[in-house]
């Protein structure tokens, strides 16, 4: 029982992380454009 105590702060500390890693994706425009990295790489640019 004593290790509850200890388990849930940190599965609430990796959850927060989670979260907050999420956020700054969004921030950092990470998910801006996935159909332009997904046709960018059948574009040749050796021309």
């Amino acid at each position: 029982m004593n290790v509850l105590l200890v388990l849930i702060p940190v599965a609430l500390f990796l959850g927060g992380l989670g979260v907050a890693a999420f956020f700054w994706a969004l921030s950092d425009h990470q998910y801006e454009d996935p159909e332009g990295a997904a046709q960018r790489i059948l574009l040749d640019d050796d021309l």
